[in-house]
């Protein structure tokens, strides 16, 4: 198993996704600790937010969890957090994101799937193809569920892959949604958690 972890870290865009979420996860624990120590969530801003998100939120998510599921690095985890921490509910929160992310990655799963090979090396380069081939055969179905656990890992790019190996589709819906739901379910908790002690909620 080490061995099998060196080789997927070995893979640079792999490598930089990784290092990418860290940066974001230090820069975004740092921001929530100014609003903690500035008081921010009593401010008339973050009052006007807050209706705006708990009219839109659901909506919102939506939109951006189906661009998020395609090639677009729109950063639907960190939204997940943010909408559930101004008080929209986990669990309808939960269910919206993952049935938009799951659109997004059936897209790019059809978009594949009906263009080939060609559409796939335009969106992602031969390298990068190949590498997914590689880790694909070595890891199967393993490397899925994985990528689509770890939020910061480019899950969209082996929605594309199964596309163009025309994998099972039943089980690409279920992989892609299932890793999404846990999640999501966790970020949306972790939001609320997060809104009572900023005290937005």
């Amino acid at each position: 198993m080490p061995n099998r972890i060196s080789e997927l870290l070995s893979v640079p865009w792999v490598r930089s996704s990784l290092i990418l979420g860290g940066v974001l996860v230090v820069i975004g624990a740092a921001l929530i600790l100014i609003f903690k120590f500035l008081n921010i969530g009593n401010s008339p801003l973050f009052i006007d937010v807050k209706t705006l998100v708990m009219k839109y939120g659901l909506l919102g998510i939506f939109i951006v969890t189906i661009l998020a599921g395609t090639i677009v690095p729109v950063g639907s985890p960190a939204l997940v957090v943010m909408v559930s921490s101004f008080g929209v509910h986990p669990i309808p929160l939960t269910v919206v994101a993952t049935f938009g992310f799951t659109v997004g990655m059936v897209i790019n799963y059809m978009l594949a799937y009906g263009f080939g090979r060609p559409f796939v090396v335009k969106k992602l380069g031969m390298e990068r193809l190949e590498e997914i081939s590689a880790l694909w055969n070595r890891w199967g179905w393993f490397i899925y569920v994985l990528f689509g656990i770890v939020p910061v890992l480019p899950v969209e790019f082996l929605a594309l892959f199964c596309g163009l190996i025309k994998v099972q589709f039943s089980r690409f819906l279920i992989l892609s949604f299932i890793p999404r739901l846990v999640v999501f379910a966790f970020l949306s908790y972790f939001g609320v958690q997060l809104g009572w002690w900023l005290e937005i909620i």
